[in-house]
């Protein structure tokens, strides 16, 4: 007998020997149950789901190793079950527990003398592998006993499974989940007879050199007899290691959302569910895709979609980003802040209709202005370069005319308008009114796409607000609160699905208008840096954002142009079976005809605000009211600045007030104090601070106001 032989067989023999007495006299192996160690498997990925448990997006969060989901055996290929007990333990299915015909042979061969189900008890518990010290003849006969023990426990089926799923196949990946999609690109069950036998031949060496696998694995086939060329089996080893060199993830894994998945997922083997649906999750994704693939030659790379269901705020698509040019893709454009453009403007509007300043019939002067400011001279400008001339409040919202809404934020005031947003939820907007200026009434702030969709929902619901939600909150239903006036929120929501008025700016064929009943508004932002399209329906509320995450200019892209045809798209898709119908009409408000003097506009019906007073069947709409540049106040500028000069004696300072073009029945009041008629001039003691000059007719209804400081 050759030496090799007796050092294999005498130390064989030993465990024949010791192997059949550790049966009687080693304590029996406290094995836990296939459920157990099913339940600790703990996958190094973890999954955002949609409202009905699909996948969305998976994302890796263990980096130390690589596993998956616990695959069951019949998730398996065939043949790759065949290739690894033939080639592990061939006598698998007849055995129980160890296989003591093969024990000399395994020991020449280098395997260890291990079973799969010696191999299992190993995995399960390191303290029963044999390794090379000098216990490991003690500690192999414990896994014996191990292995016999899981054999009265477990089916041999549970063992097989167990095995598949525990063990390395290369590098950091663990089990046959990992080893499949990284290293095949398949699913354990679509595995090919080739791909099968390369995993199987990774198992006695997984760092095991390219030629070395291939070898193995043609040797197996040929003993097997299965009809498969050497060459078949080596392209596939090739391909599948060097996938594995490349650091390559699995293909076939959805990525419908990792902007979410990356703020919400926190644990290896985490299954979230959300409130998005991944039909809708997708569509709005792809036809985000194709909008900026068609705009790229615009300089446009990036954009965000957000969809949330009105009444329970549950968002049903969030993506984040979806540009097939983007450089930052990994930016969230749903919650990244950009500049809001027009956007705010039906918030200034309510708020202007909410405290009487102006209602949806009053005439506004869009005429060049110049305001004078802390910082400098305003001069702002429509977005068309061009002037109307008197407008109503409708039209001025409707077709986004920029000055009118400097004049109303005038009325309004800019600080109680910062107020108002922030309480809508543009949480980014903090400074003072002084930090925006006038500038606040055209979106000079910084808002995100979650902030916009909130605060346009709550204009949906009638001005009730709710913070959105993409994860289920049972409780949420309490934090539901009044953001507006249900009345001023309705005439808003009037002017916005308002197709005639709109069609002074972008006419009467655009992508704002759907067959069904909406609301929508566009803001482009300075120099085109943000395009906003956000808008809703009686169902839904679709909020979405184009631009560039670098803050680069596009090239001549609006708003209406650029986001609103996504929008459109997508609304449109929302209402293919659903109806959508106008919100009814509060107690609050009444519709009287109003006609304008002079005639600027055609006479129409309009929405006014009633106080429990009974409805007027007409409303005469003067020339002479809120801003329109034929009575206003002359001096001093608003926003202007005076500062006193301590070598005049301060008998000898005095601030002009006067109005032009007012009537007699026309009266000044400085800070609410009533002044007398405004027809007739006065001079004034300035005192240091904050004041307001009030021009109101005689029914105490605001004509224009001028904000000035005296210092």
């Amino acid at each position: 007998m050759s030496a090799p032989w007796r050092r294999a067989l005498v130390p064989g023999l030993a465990v024949v020997l010791l192997g059949g007495a550790a049966l009687w006299f080693i304590p029996g192996a406290d094995v836990p149950e296939f459920a157990t160690v099913q339940a600790r498997w703990r996958p190094s990925e973890a999954w955002l789901l949609d409202r009905d448990g699909r996948v969305l997006e998976e994302r890796r969060l263990d980096l130390t190793i690589r596993r998956y989901e616990w695959t069951a055996l019949d998730a398996v290929s065939p043949a790759l079950v065949a290739a690894i007990v033939e080639g592990e333990d061939r006598r698998f299915w007849r055995h129980r527990g160890v296989d003591w015909r093969a024990l000399p042979a395994a020991l020449r061969d280098g395997r260890g003398a291990s079973t799969i189900s010696m191999q299992v008890a190993a995995l399960i518990d390191p303290g029963w592998r044999a390794g090379g010290s000098p216990g490991a003849w003690l500690r192999k006969l414990g896994q014996i006993r191990a292995a016999r023990a899981l054999e009265s426990h477990w089916s041999k089926a549970q063992i097989l499974e167990a095995y598949l799923n525990l063990l390395g196949f290369r590098g950091e990946l663990q089990g046959i989940g990992a080893a499949s999609r990284v290293l095949a690109d398949k699913t354990p069950s679509g595995l090919s007879a080739p791909e099968g036998l390369v995993l199987a031949a990774l198992l006695p060496a997984p760092g095991a050199s390219s030629e070395r696998i291939v070898a193995r694995a043609c040797a197996r086939a040929a003993a097997r007899g299965l009809a498969l060329s050497c060459g078949a089996i080596r392209a596939a080893a090739t391909g599948m290691l060097r996938r594995h060199a490349a650091g390559a993830t699995w293909a076939g894994a959805p990525h419908l959302a990792p902007q979410l998945a990356r703020a919400l997922l926190r644990s290896p083997g985490e299954r979230l569910q959300t409130t998005l649906d991944a039909d809708l999750q997708q569509l709005a994704t792809r036809v985000l895709r194709a909008q900026l693939a068609g705009l790229a030659a615009r300089n446009v790379r990036d954009g965000a979609v957000l969809v949330v269901e009105n009444t329970s705020g549950e968002v049903l698509a969030y993506v984040g980003s979806a540009g097939p040019y983007s450089s930052a893709s990994q930016v969230d454009g749903v919650r990244a802040r950009r500049q809001a453009g027009s956007t705010l403007k039906p918030f200034l509007y309510e708020l202007a209709l909410e405290r009487r300043h102006v209602t949806a019939a009053s005439l506004l002067d869009d005429s060049p202005i110049v305001l004078d400011t802390v910082s400098g001279l305003y001069l702002p400008q429509n977005y068309d370069r061009d002037f109307k001339g008197l407008v109503s409040v409708r039209t001025a919202l409707a077709s986004s005319l920029n000055v009118p809404a400097v004049r109303t934020l005038v009325l309004v005031g800019v600080e109680p308008f910062r107020e108002r947003l922030h309480s809508l939820g543009f949480e980014g907007i903090t400074q003072p009114g002084d930090f925006y200026g006038y500038a606040l009434a055209l979106g000079s702030a910084e808002v995100s796409l979650w902030e916009q969709v909130q605060a346009y929902r709550s204009l949906a619901r009638g001005g009730l607000g709710s913070p959105l939600r993409v994860v289920h909150a049972p409780d949420s239903a309490a934090s539901v609160a009044r953001r507006m006036s249900s009345e001023a929120s309705y005439i808003v929501t009037d002017i916005l699905a308002d197709r005639g008025a709109r069609a002074l700016t972008f006419g009467l064929d655009n992508h704002l208008d759907t067959p069904f009943w909406s609301a929508v508004k566009t803001g482009t932002s300075k120099d085109m840096r943000d395009n906003w399209c956000v808008g809703f329906s009686s169902r839904f509320t679709v909020g979405v954002w184009v631009g560039n995450f670098e803050g680069d200019a596009m090239h001549e892209v609006s708003g209406v142009t650029g986001a609103a045809p996504i929008w459109q798209e997508i609304m449109t898709a929302l209402h293919a079976r659903l109806p959508s119908e106008a919100p009814p009409m509060p107690a609050g408000v009444t519709r009287s005809l109003a006609r304008f003097s002079p005639a600027v506009e055609a006479p129409r019906g309009e929405y006014f605000l009633h106080d429990a007073a009974p409805a007027q069947p007409e409303v005469h709409v003067a020339a002479v009211t809120a801003g329109s540049g034929l009575a206003r106040i002359e001096s001093p500028a608003n926003g202007m600045v005076i500062a006193l000069d301590p070598d005049i004696p301060p008998a000898h300072q005095r601030v002009p007030l006067a109005a032009r073009g007012a009537t007699g029945a026309m009266v000044l009041r400085l800070n609410g104090e009533f002044l007398g008629p405004a027809r007739r001039p006065r001079l004034w003691s300035p005192v240091p601070g904050s004041h307001v000059l009030a021009l109101e007719d005689s029914s105490g209804r605001l004509i224009d106001a001028a904000r000035f400081v005296v210092r």
